[in-house]
């Protein structure tokens, strides 16, 4: 088995920062062309926007990932610039809690929209140019055609006071990764999910800053006792993303340093 990803091409949404930008930089690493795509157009461009514009093996698309055309305008930016998509890794996240005795809010709406909405039609458009490439090389059908890696919490099975948009949507994503990763099979596409928590992501970074005393509660609550870094996820990406995985498909990986298996200590939902 091979975990290489070298010379496959990989679109990584919410690659602006925090775990998508470390996804990013590590399927680079590993000789993989990427399209980091992301709404905010100046940290994109802060990021990879010189390597972007030398025209290597990275490029950038800014865009509002929870609108269609934008979808399409990033997919047929990545087939010009790569000529074919073999990876999708649904890294983009929002992160807000809602109340859940308030009809009139939109904080659910807004979840589900950003979490799971997104992540679904980024998931078919792709899938879509995955099928078309294959049809257009003459593979046979049901012949390995590429790899969707989708991002979700353990927020999806266990949930806290004023999370209950978020919950919903991570649980929606991986229901989502199961319906999608059997009807995709016959066409040779693997669909599967990471479920994280203690990882640095960009919103933890955030709220640790906000409440410094929250980092010794998350690492109490975590069995290996510590926060890990974005880039222990993004090898997971890889591994799923590999011929490593081939036979790997509509699977939840928890990379939580056992947060799931016990509750320790009552400790933030990151």
């Amino acid at each position: 088995m091979s975990l290489s990803v070298s010379g496959k091409t990989a679109i990584v949404t919410g690659a602006a920062n925090g775990i998508g930008l470390a996804i990013a930089r590590h399927l680079l690493d590993k000789g993989a062309r990427v399209m980091c795509a992301d709404v905010d157009e100046a940290r994109l461009e802060a990021e990879v926007g010189e390597e972007a514009r030398a025209e290597g093996a990275v490029r950038l698309f800014a865009g509002d990932l929870t609108q269609k055309l934008t979808i399409a305008n990033l997919l047929s930016a990545t087939v010009d610039a790569f000529d074919r998509v073999d990876i999708l890794v649904n890294a983009s996240r929002r992160f807000a809690p809602s109340d859940p005795l308030n009809p009139e809010a939109d904080g659910v709406e807004v979840m589900w929209q950003q979490n799971l909405m997104t992540a679904l039609r980024m998931s078919q458009m792709a899938a879509r140019r995955m099928i078309q490439a294959a049809e257009r090389a003459g593979d046979e059908e049901g012949a390995p055609l590429g790899c969707i890696v989708n991002l979700s919490s353990l927020a999806a099975g266990t949930t806290q006071p004023g999370l209950l948009g978020y919950s919903i949507a991570m649980a929606a994503v991986e229901q989502m990764t199961r319906s999608l990763a059997v009807e995709l099979a016959p066409k040779g596409i693997r669909v599967n999910a990471i479920s994280f928590a203690s990882v640095m992501s960009a919103s933890l970074q955030g709220a640790l800053r906000e409440n410094p005393d929250w980092h010794d509660r998350l690492a109490a609550g975590t069995p290996l006792g510590r926060i890990a870094g974005p880039d222990e996820l993004a090898e997971t990406v890889q591994y799923l993303a590999s011929d490593a995985a081939r036979f790997v498909t509509g699977q939840v990986i928890r990379v939580d340093g056992g947060r799931g298996l016990c509750d320790r200590v009552a400790a933030p939902a990151y």
